[in-house]
């Protein structure tokens, strides 16, 4: 009888027509009441009423758990059934978590906590659940994503990389069997029939890059005709219908893992598939472009924004290039094309090295992601840049891309009907969340007190003595047994300590976009006793190291980190590897005043009079290196603030452009 009761409320996927919510453009008044209704959003957020249901559920956990499995089971099926009628009732909440609660007991052995209990009744309000590094987010995740598909919803749980999209579906899996839901996983490398397979489950774990290019497909699919009435009338009618070779069921429910990450850091980048153009030609006029542009002079044809990462011409370098290019083809003739693309191979020159943003496999050019620090397999740099750095590594020249479809993470996950995330840092882009995709923060307290020892930033003269403190640190705490964690911010960086770590004749393992493989392999043994791993921002975030026998009595895991990011968040995420669950552990950051934070103007005053001073000091720079980079990494956090800001706002204008013409992306 339930079975019939659910396909009358909620029709297959073929009939959901792909819902999403549609874009709004917001006048300047519209704007000042969201932002008002932001602060009042902190004064009335809920949380007594969610103390209060999570004190019930643990007040019924125990009733529950002398239920057998028929009964428990019956159970569940009058949930379903209730869900369909009174939707996500706050007591039908309380008894789907208690429900849950237990099936993750008796399946795979866990035990919702009641700060993760809070965690997941603050996403099903369409909030970000602020919980500290280690408190258990995969599991917290099952508890709203479960729910949700019980009511019949459609979830999406959004995570950085293919690792641990693949290790939570995979780990979760059992519990949601349990409930009778089916889950699905989306990576890199599946058929459009297997992506298709993994989204028609209940549950679909997906990377935030996978995802959006499938909705960039299935756009392209759909081209511009997507009222829900033609899709119908091809339904019903048509031999050849769109709605079976689409992907995804629409945008419905997201649980976004590490949301300050994908949400925040990433919305700088767009999103975009691009088709194939150019030849003989054109191969020719981006090697002529990048020959010209090693023989233009920094400060005098050109001048680098570090900050910015950007080339501009200077007139005389404008003057330089038309003398040049007198000779060459017809390609060369626009101004504009022209000088973009010089600007386009200084940039290939300046700013783009190996084993920092891209490492050479297999003879191609394969792109780091710097939030993450793993390849992005199958990805491309566009406008020519891709197919310039491939040349300027002498690498086989791929072909040209043309723009088919594009899109920003910002307008992409304000067109879900719920949207929710969980993150460990997330306080100081609280006001960024709330303002673009109108998501609350709710800081969760912890399970266990935390007594992570955060140690004070020791700065140094230059590079050279900064990597022999961090090898004599190593060296320090290896012959103690204590396991330690470095992180680094490159390949290149990494490699490097590598290589200096092995002279000290320290037995150590490397994890970068090199050793992606053996991800699993490295983090299951970096807290065994004695252990040394040297990682990128792969061990940065989503991965959980336990510690082995008798290491918590010597003081836990030991996190160093050598450079700090752009974004201080980034770095705690660092720091919150060590320490989790009440662990023992410790944190310290050895820093130099050449590190890359500190390049250009980024610093201020104060980090170029440190700078000057540097070479006339010895040991390290205390109070006035760390204020230094401190004041760089604060004008880094603001600048990319700005960007993502003026993207939001053209995204706002573009789509009152589209909604004006009827075009889509």
């Amino acid at each position: 009888m339930s079975s019939q009761l659910l396909h009358k409320r909620i029709p297959p996927a073929t009939y959901d027509m792909h819902p999403e919510r549609p874009d709004q453009v917001k006048n300047c008044l519209e704007v000042f009441a969201h932002r008002i209704s932001g602060q009042m959003g902190k004064l009335f957020n809920g949380r007594r009423q969610i103390n209060r249901m999570v004190a019930e559920i643990e007040g019924n956990s125990a009733a529950f758990a002398e239920l057998d499995k028929k009964e428990l089971t019956q159970r569940l099926a009058r949930l379903r059934v209730d869900f369909y009628a009174d939707a996500l009732a706050p007591k039908l909440l309380i008894v789907s978590f208690t429900i849950i609660r237990e099936m993750s007991r008796r399946t795979i052995g866990m035990y919702h906590y009641a700060s993760q209990l809070t965690g997941g009744l603050v996403m099903l309000r369409g909030m970000v659940a602020e919980m500290e590094t280690g408190e258990g987010k995969t599991l917290t995740a099952t508890l709203s994503a479960a729910t949700a598909a019980l009511a019949g919803m459609p979830v999406h749980v959004i995570s950085v990389n293919d690792y641990l999209t693949a290790r939570d579906a995979e780990n979760m899996r059992p519990l949601y069997q349990a409930l009778g839901l089916t889950v699905g996983c989306v990576v890199h490398g599946q058929t459009p029939s297997e992506r298709r397979q993994a989204y028609s489950c209940d549950i679909t774990y997906a990377t935030n890059k996978e995802l959006v290019f499938d909705y960039l497909r299935d756009r392209l699919t759909l081209a511009e005709r997507l009222d829900p009435l033609l899709l119908q009338t091809e339904y019903l009618h048509a031999t050849d219908q769109r709605s079976k070779r689409i992907l995804l069921r629409g945008l419905h429910f997201a649980i976004v893992d590490e949301a300050d990450s994908i949400l925040i850091d990433e919305a700088r980048t767009p999103l975009i598939i691009s088709g194939g153009e150019g030849g003989d030609d054109e191969r020719q006029f981006l090697q002529q472009a990048l020959d010209i542009a090693y023989k233009l002079e920094s400060g005098c044809d050109y001048n680098l924004d570090e900050d910015r990462q950007q080339v501009s011409l200077t007139e005389v370098g404008k003057q330089r290039v038309e003398q040049e290019v007198e000779s060459f083809g017809p390609l060369w003739n626009g101004h504009v094309r022209r000088e973009s693309t010089l600007q386009q191979a200084l940039t290939a020159i300046h700013f783009f090295q190996l084993d920092e943003q891209y490492l050479i496999r297999d003879g191609k050019i394969q792109i780091i992601d710097q939030f993450t620090g793993r390849v992005m397999a199958d990805r491309t740099w566009e406008q020519g840049l891709h197919q310039l750095i491939e040349l300027k590594e002498g690498c086989e020249l791929t072909q040209g891309r043309e723009t088919l479809a594009k899109i920003s993470y910002q307008r992409f996950f304000r067109r879900y009907l719920h949207l929710s995330g969980m993150t460990g840092t997330a306080k100081e882009v609280a006001g960024e969340l709330w303002a673009v995709y109108h998501l609350p923060t709710m800081r969760v307290a912890t399970h266990r007190p935390v007594i992570r020892q955060i140690m004070t930033d020791q700065v140094f003269v230059d590079q050279s003595q900064k990597w022999e403190a961090v090898v004599a640190h190593i060296s320090r705490l290896h012959k103690q047994g204590r396991p330690v964690l470095i992180g680094t911010q490159s390949v290149a960086a990494s490699e490097q300590l590598s290589s200096l770590v092995a002279q000290a004749g320290l037995k150590h393992q490397v994890l970068n976009a090199k050793q992606d493989e053996e991800e699993a392999r490295i983090i299951a043994a970096a807290g065994n006793t004695g252990s040394i791993t040297i990682a990128t921002n792969m061990a940065g975030r989503g991965t959980d190291i336990l510690l082995g026998e008798g290491v918590c009595a010597i003081g836990g895991l030991h996190v160093i980190a050598t450079e700090r990011h752009e974004a201080a968040r980034i770095d705690r995420q660092l720091a919150g590897r060590c320490g989790r669950q009440g662990d023992p552990g410790s944190y310290q950051a050895l820093l130099s005043c050449d590190d890359l934070l500190l390049e250009g103007n980024r610093g201020g005053i104060l980090a170029q009079c440190v700078k000057s001073l540097a070479g006339k000091v010895g040991g390290y720079i205390p109070l006035c290196g760390r204020w230094a980079i401190y004041l760089a990494q604060l004008h880094m956090e603001k600048h990319n603030a700005r960007i993502r800001h003026e993207l939001f706002k053209r995204d706002q204008a573009q789509g009152g452009l589209l909604s004006f013409t009827g075009r889509l992306e």
